[in-house]
This record gives C-alpha cells, sequence and structure tokens, in this order.
C-alpha cells in the first residue's frame, strides 16, 4: 500500500500529532462481487483505525497512489466528491479536538466522527459535585464555615468566567496557567479581595483541579510556575491588663456574662469556637499529674488536642455544670451562635473599654501569646495544645513580644554577668 493521499500535523499537549488519511479498497476474501468497497484509514502517530466510507469501485477504475477513484464520468465524480467531503470532516474533527485541548488518537477521531462522544466533564458539575459531598459530610469531617467557603469559591468562579469569557461554564480541560492567573486578577480587582481572601479562593480553587487531574480529566497542572503567597497579617490579642478588665467587669444581663465566660473559657484553653460548642462533658478527664485536662480533637483537622485546665477554665465549668442546655444537649458550655457570640463580645469590649475588634477568634490568639508564651510556655508545647500540625502556623498565632524579648535577654544579661 502507497503512503496515504493527506497528512495533516498538529501540535497537542506539547507532542507533534502526525494524522494521516488514506482512501483504499477491501477486497473480501473469496468474494465475486465486481465493485469493492473503499475504505478510509486514519493514522495518528502510528496508531490506526478503518472506516467505510459507503462507496463501491471497480478495482480498474481506482488510482491508489492517489486514493481517488480515476476518470471522468459522474459516477467517478461523485466518488471522489464523497472522498473530499469525507477527508474535510476528518480534518475538521482533528483540529476540533486541537481546539478543545483534547488528546488527539486515531480512536478519538473516529469516535466523534462517528457520533460516539463522550460528555466533556465541566468545571461548576466537578465543583458541584464536589461541594455535595462536603455538605454531605458538615459537622463529622468538615466545619460549616467549610462548605459555605467552598460554595463562595463556587460563585466566584461562575462570575469569574461570566467575566472574563461571557460563559457560566467551561471544560475542565480548558483550565491552564492563564485561567488560575486571571482568575487571580478578577478575584483582586473586580471583586476588591485583598491578597489573603484571594489566596484562601484561590486555594479552594486548586482542590478542584487536584480532583481533575487525579481522574486523568487534565493532564497538565495549571498551577505549575503559579505562585501566590499569603501575608503575614497583626492578629490582635488581649493583653493581660485587658483580660482582666474583662474578667472583673461587672456585666448587666445574664446573656453578657454568659457569653464574657465562655469567651475567656477560650482564651484560657485556645479552643477555637467549633472545638468549644461539641465540647463534652466526658472530655474533661484527669491527667496522668492528677489536674484536670481537656482530651478533644479539632473539628477542622481532626488532631488530638490535650489541654491542662488553668483555674478560670475550671471555675467557668463549674458555674455552667447545672445549666439546662449542658444537661439536656450533654454539652460542657452553653454556647451561643458564633454571629451572636461576636455580637455581644463588641459590646463587652464597649463596656469594659477595649479598643480592639473583639471576636472570638481572639481567644485563641490570646492563648498563644498573653496566656502561654509570655509566661514562659515553649512553643513546641503551645502547638501541641493549640492541635496544630505544623509549629509554623502556631507561629502566626504565638508572636514573640518584645517583653518576652526583652525579660529573656535579661535573664541571659544576668548570667554572663555572674559569669
Amino acid at each position: 500500500m502507497l503512503r496515504s493521499y493527506f497528512c495533516l500535523t498538529f501540535n497537542s499537549f506539547f507532542m507533534t500529532k502526525n494524522v494521516a488519511i488514506l482512501f483504499y479498497l477491501k477486497k473480501r476474501a473469496n468474494a465475486k462481487e465486481q465493485k469493492v468497497p473503499v475504505y478510509m484509514r486514519i493514522t495518528v502517530d502510528g496508531q490506526r483505525v478503518e472506516i467505510a466510507t459507503g462507496e463501491r469501485i471497480e478495482p480498474r477504475l481506482w488510482d491508489p497512489s492517489e486514493g481517488r477513484a480515476k476518470g471522468r464520468t459522474p459516477e467517478i465524480e461523485e466518488v471522489n466528491s464523497t472522498l473530499v467531503i469525507l477527508e474535510m470532516k476528518i480534518n475538521d474533527t482533528a483540529r476540533y479536538l486541537k481546539d478543545y485541548d483534547e488528546e488527539i488518537t486515531a480512536e478519538k477521531i473516529k469516535n466523534r466522527y462517528l457520533g460516539k462522544v463522550e460528555k466533556p466533564m465541566m468545571l461548576v458539575e466537578v465543583f458541584q459535585e464536589h461541594n455535595r459531598k462536603v455538605m454531605a459530610l458538615v459537622n463529622r469531617e468538615f466545619a460549616p464555615a467549610t462548605a459555605t467557603r467552598y460554595e463562595t469559591t463556587l460563585k466566584h468562579t461562575i462570575d469569574f468566567m461570566q467575566w472574563k469569557y461571557n460563559k457560566k461554564d467551561i471544560r475542565v480541560k480548558q483550565i491552564d496557567h492563564q485561567f488560575i492567573t486571571e482568575f487571580e486578577f478578577y478575584l483582586r480587582s473586580v471583586r476588591k479581595c485583598n491578597n489573603n481572601s484571594a489566596f484562601k479562593y484561590i486555594k479552594n480553587f486548586g482542590k478542584i483541579v487536584r480532583i481533575c487531574l487525579a481522574n486523568g480529566w487534565i493532564t497538565v497542572n495549571p498551577f505549575l510556575n503559579y505562585k501566590i503567597k499569603i501575608k503575614k497579617v497583626d492578629r490582635p490579642f488581649l493583653s493581660k491588663e485587658e483580660l482582666d478588665i474583662m474578667a472583673t467587669k461587672k456585666l448587666l444581663g445574664s446573656r453578657l456574662d454568659q457569653v464574657r465566660d465562655i469567651f475567656l473559657f477560650s482564651c484560657y484553653t485556645g479552643l477555637a469556637y467549633v472545638d468549644v460548642q461539641k465540647l463534652k462533658r466526658s472530655e474533661i478527664v484527669r491527667g496522668f499529674d492528677g489536674e484536670q485536662w481537656i482530651f478533644t480533637s479539632r473539628q477542622k483537622t481532626d488532631t488530638p488536642s490535650r489541654i491542662p485546665l488553668l483555674p478560670y477554665a475550671l471555675s467557668v465549668i463549674e458555674k455552667y455544670r447545672d445549666h439546662p442546655q449542658c444537661e439536656n444537649e450533654d454539652r460542657l458550655l452553653p454556647i451561643l451562635s458564633n454571629q451572636k457570640m461576636n455580637a455581644y463580645l463588641k459590646e463587652i469590649a464597649d463596656l469594659c473599654g477595649i479598643e480592639k475588634d473583639l471576636t472570638f477568634h481572639i481567644a485563641r490568639h490570646t492563648f498563644a501569646t498573653t496566656v502561654t508564651l509570655l509566661n514562659g510556655v515553649p512553643i513546641e508545647s503551645v502547638s501541641k495544645m493549640l492541635g496544630h500540625t505544623n509549629i509554623k502556623t502556631t507561629q502566626h498565632y504565638a508572636r514573640i513580644l518584645d517583653l518576652k524579648v526583652g525579660e529573656d535577654m535579661g535573664m541571659l544579661r544576668k548570667k554572663l554577668q555572674s559569669e
């Protein structure tokens, strides 16, 4: 058989793809038919498939070197016209696969030409399925806030595609490095996100990309050579003086008193809101030292957290031991919703003269800095109590204050002088 009449070269996935088309006669064994079927062979980098053209012709009227029928009769011209049209369709099919970043193979060209096309994986569909699974595992493996963040990221993704491409969805194969960088630009410019918010949305989107890579829906990681760094922020915390003011302040109303107590409980245990909320009485145990400890696990990371209870935390537990909500729901403390807690905390801050934007999460920072590190607790112990898996995470919470540095250097100065 002579070489193909038609050959086209594509660049796909950084590899050259040679698509060759050959028309030939395929005579069946022992067949006595006068006209022989014309077949089309598609070859891509050595792999080939065959497709029947539906045309038949006498062997004497076929030119194998040209891959065409020879002659000028209307019948011959009709056969050749059909072959030209088929050649163009195969050419268009190969170009379609290239334009949509599909891998170009002989089998894929044949299947698309014959209408046997797999449904393309769409970005929003994959994202929605991921979010559905996260939502199903809320309060077991994921916090409600995590599910909310993924839903917000999906909304921003859809809005971005509408803004940039005038589309509500795209194929996952179309996600490339440019998509990521343009998405970041959209978050910063149109959505007015600060650096760390943009970082978190891009990080959430990266989870969807990893799912696509793991399933083979994307073959090249669009995050290659892409970098965005989270910026360290000045995390507020309460000083010892502010802790004392809040603890001794006479508050009107049991609700404010309750919110103050639970917030300070978190200041002296380092537990996040969601971990205080789910804390049960059975998680208060006697440690190896004979003292009361909290043995729990962080909902965010599912890592164990072991915390010796300080006197103030013990007093809060004792105060609410007989509270109806604690008895009915097997909770250690009667905690309100995070939204209500934060609203009351702002009111408490005003009453105490604390000029900080007080939120429940500040309690965790206060534990890491004022309560532990500033009192000489090693950062390794602080990290373990906070339930961190990486001490670098703890360093974001527990800053080495000038006061502590001064104390440490004062001790060193005395030691050197005595020597």
